[in-house]
C-alpha cells in the first residue's frame, strides 16, 4: 500500500474551495473527547461564531455533523411530518431535491417552478399560498448551485410569515459570499455547507431554526423518522443548558477546521467578505466577457460567487476542462441536467474567489484558445 499525497488544485468549481493553510493546521491538531470540558467549550465558541455569520440569535445554531445534504435532510425531517403540504420552489437541482425530501418524509410537495438559469418567482409562489393556505412550509434555494441563480429569501421569508408558514432556505452555496440576515429576513430553518464560501473542509452543515421552527420541532405529533438528525435528540448535545447528553461522536477535528475557518471568516469581516466576492466577480466578469463568453442568468439574479457560462462554440466541454485540470491545476464544474455540455461553472468562493486565481484562470483560457 502507497501513502497518499493529492495533488496541489486550484478549486474553481461548484465547491469544495480552496483552505486556509491555517485551517488545515487546525485540523491536524490532537484528537480530544467529544465530551472533554475543553472541546465542550468549543463547541460554545463555534455556536457564537456561526449566529454572527448567520447574523441571528437563534439558540438552536449548530454544525450538523454531515455534509450540507444532511443540514437540508435535518431541516424536512424535523419540520415535516406525513400529510404535510410543503410548498416547494424549483429552479435547478437542489430544488429537486427538496421535493425528495418532502416526499420521504410522507408530505405532499406543492411545486413552484421556474426556469433553471433564473431566480424563484415572488409572485408565483404567492399564487401557490393563496392556492393552498393550508400547506406547512415553504421550501426554496436561496443561490442555486447548479446554475447560479440567487432569489430573493427576504421577500420569499416574509411570505411565508405572513401566511403563517415556515420557510426552510437552502444557503449552501451563499453563505459569506453574499447577505444572508437570518433574524432581518425572518428565516425559520436555515441550513449551508462548510466546504464553498467558509472554504472549510467538506463534512460539516451548520444549521440554524428559529423559535417558532423550533417550538414546531418539539411539539411534533410523530416521531422524526432519522434518529441520527433528531433535533429533539440532537439539540441535548449541543445545548449549553446543564449537562450535555451523549448522542454521537462529534467529528472533532473538523469542527478544530471550522472554528479556525470562522475565525477567519470574522477577522475580515462579513461585509469585507460579501464585497471581495462581488469584486472578484466583476474581475472575471470582466475578463470572460472580453473573451466573448457569456452568462446564462440575468445580472440582477446573478450569485457573484457561482458564475455559469455558456462554453463557446467549438470548444469541447470536457477536453477543455481535462486540458485545464492537468496542465494548470485548475478545476471547474461542468452543468447540470439541461445544462450538461453546454455551460461551465466557475466558482469565486472563500479563499478561491482573490485576484491571483481569477488572472490565473483568464490566462489559462487564453493559452488554450478563448481569446
Amino acid at each position: 500500500m502507497n501513502r497518499f499525497y493529492p495533488p496541489t488544485r486550484v478549486l474553481m468549481g461548484p465547491g469544495p474551495s480552496d483552505i486556509h493553510p491555517r485551517v488545515l493546521q487546525a485540523m491536524s491538531m490532537p484528537t480530544i473527547g467529544h465530551l472533554d470540558p475543553v472541546f465542550v467549550d468549543l463547541m460554545e465558541e463555534v455556536k457564537s461564531q456561526l449566529k454572527k455569520v448567520f447574523v441571528t440569535d437563534n439558540k438552536l445554531t449548530f454544525p450538523v455533523s454531515a455534509p450540507g445534504s444532511a443540514g437540508m435532510e435535518t431541516c424536512f425531517v424535523n419540520l415535516v411530518e406525513p400529510g404535510d403540504k410543503v410548498i416547494v420552489c424549483q429552479n435547478g437541482v437542489f430544488g429537486m431535491r427538496m421535493e425528495e425530501n418532502v416526499i420521504r418524509c410522507g408530505g405532499t410537495p406543492i411545486i413552484v417552478k421556474d426556469d433553471w438559469g433564473r431566480a424563484v418567482d415572488v409572485q408565483k409562489v404567492e399564487q401557490a399560498m393563496a392556492n393552498h393556505p393550508d400547506a406547512s412550509c415553504l421550501a426554496f434555494v436561496h443561490a442555486e448551485t447548479s446554475t447560479g441563480a440567487l432569489s430573493d429569501a427576504k421577500k420569499l421569508c416574509q411570505l411565508a410569515d405572513k401566511n403563517q408558514m415556515i420557510s426552510i432556505v437552502d444557503t449552501v452555496t451563499s453563505l459569506a459570499g453574499v447577505p444572508v440576515l437570518v433574524d432581518e429576513w425572518g428565516m425559520d430553518a436555515v441550513y449551508s455547507g462548510t466546504q464553498k464560501c467558509m472554504s472549510c473542509v467538506p463534512g460539516l452543515s451548520p444549521v440554524t431554526f428559529s423559535d417558532k421552527a423550533t417550538s414546531k420541532i418539539k411539539n411534533r405529533k410523530s416521531k422524526v423518522q432519522s434518529w441520527f438528525l433528531d433535533l429533539n435528540l440532537v439539540m441535548n448535545y449541543w445545548n449549553s443548558d446543564g449537562k450535555r447528553s451523549y448522542h454521537h461522536t462529534a467529528p472533532v477535528n473538523s469542527i478544530y477546521a471550522l472554528h479556525e475557518s470562522l475565525c477567519l471568516l470574522l477577522e475580515e469581516g462579513l461585509e469585507a467578505s460579501w464585497k471581495r466576492h462581488s469584486d472578484m466577480h466583476q474581475l472575471l466578469k470582466t475578463g470572460l466577457e472580453s473573451r466573448g463568453i457569456e452568462f446564462i442568468v440575468p445580472e440582477n439574479e446573478r450569485l457573484p460567487q457561482l458564475n455559469a457560462v455558456k462554453i463557446p462554440s467549438g470548444v469541447d466541454d470536457g477536453k477543455f476542462r481535462g486540458e485545464l485540470l492537468q496542465r494548470y491545476g485548475i478545476e471547474i464544474g461542468a452543468g447540470l441536467g439541461p445544462f450538461a455540455g453546454t455551460i461551465w461553472r466557475i466558482g469565486l468562493m472563500g479563499q478561491s474567489a482573490g485576484i491571483k486565481n481569477v488572472n490565473t484562470l483568464l490566462s489559462a483560457f487564453t493559452d488554450l484558445g478563448v481569446k
